[in-house]
């Protein structure tokens, strides 16, 4: 089977490189040449232009940064929604908003283009590992069709619905507890500090007693160790949260917690953090408002 890979970021190049690694056909492309150099040293074809590496594709995968850069791709000069042929199938693996996920299955749809949203829980490193969680939706002889594609980069998919969009609502929800749970970490660990006890073995405690959770430790473990190099940013965690707020407006729905949150993120970003990895930058930024 031929893969077309689009969108070479932390995410993509390690996506793509476990389907190289499985023994996919893959024809990458991203607007930054460069990273298309490590692939391309391991047998991928590397394509001029995304009609490129879609011709002749049986699956195309897209993993792109927001809305602006999926607008561009398919709808822009010379976009990419005309280069696909009936028949082929696009995975959609980003995080975008839920308006432009149900744009997109409309334009598929209309042109016989297979489309399944399969956006994905995990940081780079996870990436890396081949671990992704995917939450998929689509139409279900469609997903089995794909469900090879996505096993070398993931440990487990979800599916959650028949309409792609619904996949992308999931993900959004998820984003918004991921971003209130640092931020409840980040006090708690500010307010254990103050009590004169360590945030590790408030932490340890806590979740041995209440929530068993390797996640939470995960998440835990970042703040406190912060990486060398972020995963996702606060810019980013901004961007999912913005999106996840539009979704609940256009459903009439009040998400008061996540309305607090936009302003955690928006006075974060005043700080300067908007580049800095999303849980460190919440926390540093709990650390700075726990003074009173």
């Amino acid at each position: 089977m031929k893969i077309a890979f689009l969108g070479l970021g932390k995410m993509g190049r390690a996506m793509a490189g476990h389907l190289l690694a499985a023994g996919y056909e893959l024809a990458v492309w991203n607007r930054t040449l460069e990273r298309t150099a490590e692939l391309a040293a391991k047998g991928a074809c590397v394509a001029a232009t995304p009609a490129e590496a879609v011709a002749g594709a049986e699956v195309v995968v897209t993993m792109l940064f927001n809305d602006a850069a999926y607008e561009d791709l398919f709808f822009g000069s010379g976009g990419l929604m005309e280069a696909l042929q009936a028949g082929q199938t696009h995975i959609l693996m980003a995080t975008i908003s839920v308006a432009l996920c149900e744009r997109l299955a409309a334009e598929h749809a209309r042109r016989g283009v297979g489309f399944v949203a399969a956006p994905v829980f995990g940081r780079p490193s996870v990436a890396e590992a081949g671990k992704l969680w995917i939450i998929a939706a689509g139409t279900a002889e469609t997903i089995e069709k794909i469900r090879p594609v996505l096993a070398p980069i993931s440990r487990g998919v979800s599916v959650i619905g028949t309409e792609p969009a619904q996949a992308e609502a999931v993900k959004l929800g998820g984003n918004f507890l991921i971003c209130s749970m640092i931020h409840g970490l980040g006090e708690s660990f500010v307010y254990a500090e103050r009590q004169g006890i360590e945030p590790k073995a408030f932490f340890e405690a806590i979740n041995s007693a209440l929530f068993q959770s390797p996640f939470y430790a995960l998440y835990a473990d970042v703040m406190l160790n912060p990486p060398e190099t972020p995963g996702a940013t606060i810019e980013l965690g901004a961007k999912d949260l913005g999106l996840m707020m539009e979704a609940a407006n256009a459903k009439n729905t009040r998400v008061n917690l996540a309305e607090s949150m936009a302003g955690i993120f928006a006075e974060a970003k005043t700080q300067g953090m908007a580049q800095e990895d999303w849980a460190v930058g919440q926390y540093r930024l709990a650390q700075q408002r726990g003074i009173l």
